[in-house]
């Protein structure tokens, strides 16, 4: 043991360079996975996010406004109660678009508990008493930004708090904020609107709600009952946990959890192979170092246990060090990844992946270690070659063309340097080609959310508004209305209704959208249009509901009355998670002829702003049209364009760290050759050409093979994760060429710029031609 320690300090010493790069080798490819692991959880779920730096509270309780709410004061388990606040029921207007509303009395300072987020604009201000501040899906579903003015209706309390007559009142938005409590649900549950409490009117909507933020957030149960016994069954109109908002707000970021834990998964399958092929790279340099070793009586074993003792200490030394720079100095790295840090650090489950990851890096590396000092045992204490092989082998006949050819020898010999060595040229292409694979993928699926913001038509989203009239404006009365409007090229009429599946307990969206003479333009993936009678198209989810294909006929039942439709074409569906079918509103009527559009999908000139077209038309109607956006796929994944940028970073930097790998491999192949490259009289010069050609060779093949592979495998992904979710294969798009032109040339022109130095240093050395070189 004394011996074997005293052979591993004597090769830290000598070799401190190799040391060094192992341990920062490790540093980087843990600290890259603990990015991954906080983008991963930063951008799957934003609403623990929200939660987390916004203090959220675990229950939140609605009571009646005469409910002694100071009970919950000495719940047990209660750390925190926030509240009450007063609150009132009313609606709001803004620009023809109208939603239900819950007045929420607030401070000129924001709760510590419960405390909104702003996203845009400032906070209640006493200057301003008909300021208030919106929730963002509130906003969104009103059109409303900070400025924007907001109409409640005539003749409410709500309108005139502290006076009577029918004029409107009007408040002013100050701001938007992200909150953690249930979203706002057209129809379902009201927005949450923070004011000040002069702006909050006392009336028969009035109530109180009350926050409790617990010490366990698993017994949020038992705190509910305790809760409801202290105030009284009746005095409780409404009950809200956190779970239930949770699971609420997870539903839309499946789709980017699912792309974003294989990114993941590439990510530690390219450290994985970055690693082995350091430890690999460095164990062939010492061949001769363990015959040393051999001679002198060190059983293989012996060999195996210094080799790996060696490398267990580099990894838990670079890994304890990444861990502690992460934690002390990843919040303070710029842009999305140090917000994504500076969050995870305070979600659930922080501590345990901060450890885990390391861990589970360290064994892997000790694993890796184990194979390749495996290999080292079995070194024999004289090395030889084999019988009639060289040591750099023979030149190609492709190699001696070229030379015939007066190519410059400086590349040919790189070229064989790079494609000559065996199965080692093969396996370094991979492991550099694997995270340049991978970021070819992020790009396409960043230009495929591109698309659904320039090319929404072609992804199911061919009407940027939809208009729904009043009862007191008639069909003919609504479309001259509409195409009045010079930006507005198309008002297809329709209706949606909830259909019923034989053997079903759910139901489905029955849609109706344009006429035979004026078809709607669906994006049609299989198939063909729905042109004829009973003809209709349908989403990949509804398909996988009802275990049928494009061609089959199924049957559906709407108010009683029995449908029988011909699926004639698989249409791309972002909404509903594509269970949907879709015809004409000339095929519904022919089964229920009273049927009239209850909206109209409005296609808008190219170039037109959809907001100002919504407030000509909203203006030109005098409210007898409500307006909204149509909801576009893109909102719910802008998180994911950040997000690929990070990893893009975490997947640079394993490739750095196996491209620093191939340089040392390739630098040690130089020792070997030098002096034989001198004798043939090439020069310093030549010689750095030699092995910097060699290194931009091999990046090249590996952009190559990575282009080659990643935009089909790209397209794969993406449409997989389409279909599983119910949109339905057909919305991948590959990266433009010139990005991935792009992409090749960096990792090229990288690889030789951080090859030239070292190479031009190692060209100027006077090395023996030994077997220490020999792999």
């Amino acid at each position: 043991m004394r011996a074997m320690l005293r052979w591993a300090h004597a090769d830290l010493r000598t070799h401190r360079g190799e040391a060094l790069f192992m341990v920062a080798a490790t540093a980087g490819i843990v600290a890259s996975l603990l990015l991954a692991t906080a983008l991963f959880g930063y951008a799957t779920n934003p609403w623990q996010r929200i939660f987390a730096q916004s203090r959220g509270a675990h229950v939140l309780i609605h009571t009646g406004a005469s409910a002694e709410t100071s009970r919950l004061a000495a719940l047990d388990g209660a750390d925190t109660v926030t509240g009450p606040y007063r609150t009132a029921t009313t609606t709001l207007a803004s620009r023809g678009a109208r939603a239900g509303v819950e007045l929420r009395a607030a401070g000129a300072q924001p709760p510590a508990t419960g405390r909104p987020l702003l996203a845009a604009g400032r906070w209640l201000d006493p200057a301003v008493p008909e300021g208030v501040v919106l929730e963002t899906g509130l906003a969104r579903a009103l059109w409303a930004e900070p400025g924007d003015r907001l109409t409640l209706p005539a003749g409410t309390a709500a309108a005139r708090p502290h006076q009577d007559g029918p004029a409107p009142r009007t408040l002013t938005v100050l701001g938007v904020a992200d909150s953690a409590e249930p979203r706002y649900r057209p129809g379902e549950r009201p927005g949450t609107v923070w004011a000040l409490p002069g702006a909050v009117p006392v009336d028969r909507t009035g109530g109180q709600v009350v926050g409790l933020r617990l010490d366990d957030p698993d017994d949020t149960g038992y705190a509910v009952q305790r809760a409801v016994t202290a105030l009284g069954a009746g005095a409780v109109t409404d009950v809200s946990t956190w779970q239930q908002a949770r699971a609420e707000a997870q539903g839309d970021t499946r789709l980017l959890g699912q792309v974003l834990g294989l990114f993941g998964l590439g990510a530690l399958i390219a450290a994985a192979l970055a690693v082995f092929g350091a430890i690999s790279t460095r164990v062939r340099g010492h061949l001769r170092d363990i015959s040393v070793l051999k001679a002198i009586g060190f059983t293989p074993g012996q060999v195996v246990r210094v080799f790996l003792v060696q490398h267990l200490a580099f990894a838990a030394l670079g890994a304890a060090l990444a861990t502690v720079l992460t934690q002390t100095l990843g919040g303070r790295l710029p842009g999305r990844l140090g917000d994504a840090v500076a969050v995870w650090q305070g979600l659930p489950g922080h501590t345990a992946a901060l450890l885990a990851v390391p861990v589970a890096a360290v064994l892997f590396i000790g694993a890796a270690t184990c194979l390749a000092a495996w290999r080292a045992g079995r070194v024999e204490p004289v090395p030889v070659l084999p019988a009639g092989v060289a040591p750099g082998g023979g030149l190609s006949g492709a190699a001696r063309q070229a030379l015939g050819l007066r190519v410059p020898a400086a590349l040919v010999l790189g070229w064989h340097r790079a494609f000559g060595r065996g199965r080692r040229a093969p396996a370094t292409i991979v492991r550099l080609a694997l995270p340049l694979l991978l970021i070819t993928v992020a790009l396409g699926a960043w230009t495929t959310i591109e698309r659904f913001d320039s090319r929404p038509e072609q992804l199911g989203l061919a009407a940027a508004l939809t208009a729904r009239p009043d009862a007191a404006l008639s069909d003919r009365e609504a479309t001259a209305l509409l195409k009045a409007d010079r930006r507005v090229t198309a008002a297809h009429p329709g209706l949606e209704v909830a259909a019923l599946v034989p053997g079903q307990t759910g139901t489905i969206a029955l849609r109706g959208l344009g006429t035979r003479e004026e078809p709607y333009p669906y994006s049609i993936a299989e198939g063909r249009p729905a042109t004829g009678p009973d003809e209709a198209v349908a989403g990949q989810g509804l398909l996988d509901l009802l275990g049928v294909r494009v061609g089959d006929w199924v049957r559906v039942t709407v108010g009683g009355h029995p449908q029988v439709l011909h699926l004639v074409g698989r249409s791309i569906e972002p909404e509903n998670g594509g269970r949907v079918i879709s015809t004409s509103l000339d095929t519904l009527r022919e089964n229920d002829p009273a049927l009239r559009p209850t909206l109209y999908q409005l296609q808008l000139a190219p170039g037109a702003d959809p907001r100002a077209v919504r407030a000509g038309l909203a203006e030109a109607s005098a409210g007898r049209l409500e307006i909204h956006e149509v909801s576009n796929p893109a909102d719910r994944l802008s998180a994911l364009r950040g997000v690929v940028a990070g990893l893009i970073g975490v997947l640079a930097l394993i490739g750095l760290t196996e491209l620093s790998t191939a340089i040392g491999g390739s630098l040690r192949e130089a020792e070997r050759d030098l002096l034989a490259l001198k004798a043939i009289g090439l020069s310093p010069r030549q010689i750095t050409a030699v092995t910097v050609t060699a290194i931009g060779c091999t990046a090249l093949a590996a952009a190559a093979v990575a282009t080659a592979a990643g935009v089909p495998f790209a397209h794969w992904l993406i449409d997989r994760e389409a279909h599983a979710i119910g949109v339905g294969a057909g919305i991948a798009h590959a990266p433009p060429a010139a990005q991935l032109v792009l992409l090749a040339a960096a990792a090229v022109l990288g690889a030789i710029a951080l090859t030239a130095l070292p190479a031009a240093r190692a060209a100027r050395h006077r090395l023996a031609d030994t077997l220490s070189a020999v792999a």
